[in-house]
């Protein structure tokens, strides 16, 4: 399951230029769907197709629906200080951020739902709470753990990395007690070059052809013995 950050009434971060963060997502949440599809040993979906607005607790209920074995969150960040900070880095889920940082920007994403008119955070607390074991949810973080390991590995092939690459925070959309979830920061929006690169064609194929070697190499390691 591919999830494109934002969409609709939420557009995300915003460039200096007037780019939102939920088209240049969008752009490579289609590049990594075409690339995916086109090895032939994956089914993928989306949590939104066009510039439409879906809740987080709806975007982790599609995964789970469709018993999804890995969920990847796409954003691109922003910060109010224009100070030359670049790079992507990866989050996984955790009941404690990783960093102070971290724990910020998992607080502002979820608030989404809350600036655009809606708020399904009970929902999808009792569903985390209520349905799976703590054990269940341990080992999907385990296992998200080690493809953020993975993808960290890959992208600094393709992208520039965030001096700190690897992190964890409570994002809610990484919340899903059964599907291993990643949330990929792909760089900044406050960064010249940092766009530059992720709306360029180029950019954006470097950016999937990474993602999906380390799809391939974390599916290959759970199927050894």
């Amino acid at each position: 399951m591919i999830d494109p950050g934002h969409g609709g009434v939420d557009p995300g971060a915003r460039s200096r230029t007037g780019l939102h963060e939920k088209a240049l997502v969008f752009d490579v949440a289609k590049a990594l769907r075409e690339k995916l599809m086109a090895t032939g040993r994956y089914r993928v979906a989306m949590t939104r197709d066009d510039d439409v607005f879906v809740t987080l607790s709806d975007r982790v209920k599609f995964a789970r629906q469709l018993q999804a074995d890995l969920l990847i969150s796409l954003h691109a960040d922003a910060l109010a200080a224009h100070d030359g900070v670049r790079g992507a880095s990866v989050y996984t889920g955790s009941d404690k951020a990783s960093d102070a940082y971290a724990a910020k920007l998992a607080e502002s994403e979820n608030k989404a739902d809350t600036a655009a008119g809606a708020d399904g955070a009970g929902e999808l607390i009792d569903d985390v709470n209520d349905i799976l074991s703590d054990l269940t949810r341990r080992e999907t973080r385990a296992f998200a753990h080690r493809f953020a390991r993975t993808l960290v590995g890959g992208l600094g092939s393709a992208l520039p990395m965030h001096k700190t690459p690897l992190k964890s925070a409570g994002f809610r959309v990484l919340m899903a007690p059964d599907v291993p979830s990643v949330l990929i920061e792909l760089g900044y929006l406050t960064n010249l070059r940092d766009i530059a690169l992720l709306t360029s064609d180029e950019g954006r194929a470097k950016a999937s052809d990474a993602i999906v070697t380390a799809i391939d190499s974390y599916f290959a390691a759970r199927r050894r013995p």
